[in-house]
């Protein structure tokens, strides 16, 4: 077996890359010293909510395209064909979607947290398990999303690891806690360019040197590369198309749906429709991402065909061996090794600072505020620059802990990829059933997980396939996001048994793909039973701002006695007959972020709606509230027997 061929930078290549982190920092810089100056809450964690479509956009890409799915794309691509290419079909319902579901939703309510949506429409307990849900999700994905390029780059040209390591690091704190979510989404725009470039330039110059793109499709097709269409409906085969169309719908939604990492971009969005536009934008960047990581993969097997880097011993797993295809084929071109290296960095970056802002959006506004409520604004914004800071240096840690795992670090990615699925079910629980009520939210929540967390290790355990650092499926299945969804729990498929799994390891061999949608349906099942024994909830409880009534338009051509009834007892109040998922009512927020409240007799909280053009609300059977503008608020009770 020969051993690994190191290939060094070159001046050159240096210069390209530390241009990369010094442009990246001196963005942050410029945010910091230029404009608000970062000294508002609004302005640190949602850019003033003053970005347009393009850069949020661009941002959203950004954030989803992780150094792992560089990797992992063209090494899925060259290992078992085109098929996962099908993957593409699968945006257009995951993005379509959010734009009209979640989008307006998040964005009428004016939240800076995700998690705030689940208090308005269950309870601060309900907020709580989402938060922290979400942070555990996030910690533990930061240190290896930050390892494992490093890691990969050491092997393959002999960079200093923790040099790296330490660079990516503190360059990226450094412009995340100074600049704030603008400097994060400006950043991203500039890093989304040096990937397309880095990417471009391996497939344009590779494909040249195997004699054209042509001849690269002609090897693919004669090897068996290219892949049919696979209309096997099992959902416990890894790729079929079903899977990776529908499967892969569940797991968009949980990232561009209701990940706070994303949800945050939406809702720097200067108006809701600028916020919805870049939905759409991002539909064809995607679709061009994927096809460039696919093109890839397939040039890598033209120039080594089935006897590859790994298979000869140069390096040890598939994450590497597409570097090494990088080296190889750059390194007569100084300055392309180094700008392919910036794009590999740059999607590190790019999901590493997401995180960052992500987390103190959350830490602040889910933990911290709702405590302290009168805090001053210079202090909040100062107390969300420091958390920014302590997550960019807790990502370091988790790196180190990342370097220690050995063959847990791919359950670490799995548990990772497990907590997206529960938590879009959660919040599809709240949307779309109005008597789902919050013991059941959190008790679906907690099976959710449970469930995941089963069906994920028990995949690790039956299996035991041998593990190195982060092989070619581990990184694949984390190429579909950043952080939610399912993708990484699996695989762990990395050795295929030759004998059809039964029993508990049929169970355990779901695709990957379907774990976000599995997920989900198990938290919306067993809230609705829960909330259905505990007592569901009636309908005039119901803040009709934090419900989508689905039905209502779906069925839009029933008369309004029907549709009335489909509401389940929500009391909405449509302008013109039925605006498509208009919301009558948007609770108030204090200056400081917290959501008020009013506590009515019998001990249940009750929202408290500001000022807004007219409206009704039933608050219950007796009294009925009639709002106007300010200074015209009538009270009229209903008719109740002597």
């Amino acid at each position: 077996m020969a051993t690994s061929a190191l290939m060094r930078f070159s001046v050159a290549d240096y210069v390209i890359f530390a241009l990369l982190l010094v442009f990246s920092s001196v963005i942050g810089l410029f945010y910091a010293l230029s404009g608000g100056r970062q000294r508002t809450t609004q302005e640190f964690l949602l850019a003033g909510r003053s970005m347009t479509f393009l850069p949020v956009a661009l941002s959203l890409l950004a954030t989803f395209q992780s150094a792992v799915a560089i990797l992992g794309v063209p090494a899925e691509i060259y290992t078992s064909g085109t098929e996962y290419w099908f993957l593409g079909c699968s945006y257009f319902l995951g993005l379509l979607i959010p734009a009209h579901v979640f989008v307006p939703m998040f964005y009428r309510l004016g939240l800076t947290s995700t998690y705030e949506y689940l208090e308005l429409r269950f309870n601060k307990a309900t907020r709580l398990c989402g938060t922290l849900t979400f942070i555990f999700q996030m910690v533990i994905y930061m240190g290896v999303v930050l390892y494992a390029p490093a890691l990969a780059l050491n092997a393959v040209t002999g960079f200093d690891l923790w040099g790296a390591v330490l660079t990516m690091g503190l360059v990226c704190t450094l412009y995340t806690a100074l600049g704030g979510l603008k400097a994060v989404i400006w950043t991203d725009v500039f890093q989304t360019l040096v990937m397309f470039s880095g990417q471009l330039a391996v497939i344009i110059i590779g494909a040249r040197q195997a004699g054209g793109i042509g001849e690269v499709w002609r090897i693919a097709k004669e090897n068996g590369k290219i892949s049919g269409i696979d209309l096997n409906p099992d959902p416990f085969e890894r790729h079929t198309f079903w899977t990776l169309s529908f499967g892969g719908v569940f797991m968009m939604l949980a990232l561009y749906g209701v990940n706070q990492a994303q949800v945050q971009r939406y809702l720097s969005s200067r108006t809701e429709q600028q916020a919805i536009l870049s939905c759409y934008v991002v539909f064809p960047c995607q679709q061009l991402v994927l096809a460039m990581g696919c093109l890839m993969g397939l040039v890598m097997y033209a120039r080594y065909g089935e006897n590859g880097p790994l298979q000869q011993g140069y390096v040890k797993t598939s994450d590497q061996m597409v570097l090494y295809f990088v080296m190889d084929v750059l390194q007569h071109y100084p300055g392309l090794p180094g700008l392919y290296i910036a794009c590999l960095f740059s999607g590190a970056l790019s999901t590493i600072s997401s995180a960052f802002n992500s987390l103190a959006a959350v830490t602040m506004t889910d933990l911290i505020r709702p405590h302290y409520p009168h805090m001053t604004e210079a202090r909040a914004t100062l107390l969300s620059k420091s958390l920014a800071l302590g997550y960019g240096l807790l990502c370091l840690g988790m790196a180190y802990i990342a370097s220690l795992m050995g063959s847990v670090l791919q359950a670490a990615l799995s548990i990772f990829g497990m907590i997206g699925g529960p938590l879009l079910g959660v919040f599809c629980l709240g949307m779309f059933f109005p008597m789902a009520n919050s013991t059941g939210a959190i008790s679906g929540l907690m099976a959710g997980l449970i469930m995941a967390f089963w069906i994920g290790i028990g995949n690790f355990i039956s299996r035991r396939a041998p593990l190195s650092f982060v092989n070619a499926t581990a990184i694949q299945n984390v190429t579909a996001a950043l952080a939610t969804t399912a993708m990484a729990t699996v695989n762990l498929t990395t050795v295929a048994s030759s004998a059809s799994p039964t029993g508990l390891k049929k169970f355990y061999s779901l695709s990957y793909l379907w774990y976000s949608g599995h997920n989900a349906a198990t938290v919306v099942i067993v809230g609705l039973l829960i909330s259905f024994l505990t007592g569901p909830m009636k309908g005039e409880d119901v803040n009709p701002s934090t419900v989508v009534p689905v039905l209502r338009y779906l069925l839009f051509f029933l008369p309004g006695r029907c549709k009335e009834k489909l509401s389940c007892g929500v009391r909405y109040q449509p302008a013109n007959d039925e605006p498509a998922f208009q919301h009558s009512l948007m609770p108030t927020k204090e200056p400081n972020g917290v959501i008020s409240k009013e506590v009515a007799a019998g001990g249940e909280e009750k929202q408290e709606f500001g000022a807004q053009p007219p409206m009704e609300v039933v608050m219950g059977k007796e009294e009925k509230v009639v709002m106007g503008k300010e200074d015209e608020v009538a009270v009229a009770l209903q008719e109740t027997s002597l």
